[in-house]
């Protein structure tokens, strides 16, 4: 296990992105908390967010895919 993954920065914050959103290379997707630091992750490619592929406060590995996101 590399760290844990939150949609949001914190419980009662809206997700970072979910279904629809539409995200370029530097929007903040989401934060893998590793070792009591909080990563804030950001898209690799522009497009849109079809689907949330990791749970809410679910472990994540190395390499592990996050989201499906439509490019373009």
């Amino acid at each position: 296990m590399v760290g844990t993954f939150y949609r949001a920065a914190s419980p009662e914050s809206k997700p970072f992105a979910e279904a629809g959103t539409k995200v370029v290379e530097n929007t903040v997707v989401c934060i893998i908390e590793a070792m009591k630091i909080m990563n804030e992750i950001q898209a690799e490619v522009k497009g849109t967010v079809v689907e949330a592929l990791v749970e809410n406060g679910q472990p994540v590995e190395y390499g592990q895919r996050l989201f499906k996101v439509k490019q373009g």
